[in-house]
């Protein structure tokens, strides 16, 4: 899953470990560890794939509801 590849990218720009990381926003090293390895967001991904919104939506940090464009997904964004 991109976002815990992108979330270990993050973590080691800042030479942080993963239990340093998991305490900085107050959740166990294990859940962390889930999250970073894939395992702790597929439900968010499946609901937002489900109901056609984005995920920033479903978490309340938009209104836009739209996703976006499958041509715009996945591209790295400088």
């Amino acid at each position: 899953m991109e976002i815990g590849k992108r979330l270990k990218a993050l973590r080691k720009e800042l030479k942080a470990s993963q239990e340093k990381a998991a305490r900085a926003i107050d959740i166990t090293a294990r859940n962390y560890y889930r999250v970073e390895s894939g395992e702790g967001l597929p439900v968010l991904c499946a609901l937002a794939d489900r109901f056609q919104v984005n995920a920033d939506y479903l978490l309340g940090r938009t209104g836009v509801r739209e996703m976006l464009p499958s041509s715009v997904q996945g591209e790295d964004v400088p």
